[in-house]
Formats: C-alpha cells, structure tokens, sequence
C-alpha cells in the first residue's frame, strides 16, 4: 500500500480495495475467463450501483490490467480524471461520455456496441448511461486511479 501513496499521492487508500484491488487473469502466461464468470463488485469510488469486474492483471498495482464496467441507465459518473492513460472497449449498451469539468449533457457522445476510445491521462470527462445500462471493458497501464474535479461528487467522501 504504502507503494501505491507514492506512486498516486492523491489517490484515496480506499480507490484500492475491493474489486479494484482483486486479482484477474495472470497477463504473463494464458488464460481465459468466461463472462458467466467474472466477479461484479462494487467500487468505493463509483456510484453504488455500478459495478466492477477485474478481468486480468492487477489494477492496483504497476502493469497492464483489464477490468469491465456497468452502469445502470441513469447513473452518472461526475466530471473525474485518471493517471493513466485508457482505452475503453464498448461491450454492451450506449456508452456516453463528455470531455470537461463540468457535467454538461450537451458534451455528450453517444458511442455503440463495439466502439473503441483512447482517453489520455489527467483528461477531465463524465460519464451517464443515459439511454439505458452499458457496460465498458477498460484496459490501462496500473496502477488505477480515479479523482473527481469536486471533492462533493467523490462517493468515497459520503
């Protein structure tokens, strides 16, 4: 732990426990995992009623990870940040995102099944299953980290 505080200074010891900070599929030999066998946790720095599943690696620690992400239709992600840089892979569902500080619903992008996205490190963005539930796979370079621009909008704070 006290390697993560050095690497992500303003990441909460919290942002790593739970789903987050569980172990997927090893990325140095093969392996697989079937859908009906991901693990779906909460997550202390999402809305309660998302849901994280750790796919392969670790991503809590340094290296490469892959976790999956769903949100009920009608969950917001607040304007937030990441120090890593992501791809996001659109699996199921609209997945909408905005580019900003703050949440305008007039930013939003509508992105089908399928899609891919790159969103570089420290870029602010929101996210809002707006039409329904979506699910994201999300791949990166450890360890994770999420910080949201107003400390208010942090679940970790409430």
């Amino acid at each position: 732990m006290h390697i993560l505080k050095k690497l992500i200074p303003f990441a909460a010891a919290a942002a790593f426990t739970g789903a987050a900070g569980a172990q997927g599929l090893p990325v140095n030999q093969f392996g697989s995992v079937l859908p009906e066998h991901m693990t779906w946790q909460s997550f202390p720095a999402f809305p309660p009623e998302a849901r994280l599943a750790v796919v392969a690696g670790n991503p809590g620690q340094a290296g490469p990870y892959v976790v999956r992400v769903k949100l009920p239709g009608g969950v917001q992600l607040m304007p937030h940040t990441h120090p890593e840089d992501r791809i996001y892979t659109v699996i199921s569902g609209v997945f909408y995102i905005g580019l900003g500080k703050t949440f305008d619903p007039d930013k939003l992008q509508a992105y089908p099944p399928g899609t891919v996205l790159t969103l570089p490190a420290n870029t602010p963005h929101f996210h809002w299953a707006k039409s329904g539930d979506y699910m994201t796979q999300v791949s990166g370079m450890g360890p994770l980290g999420i910080k949201y621009i107003c400390d208010s909008d942090d679940p970790r704070h409430h």
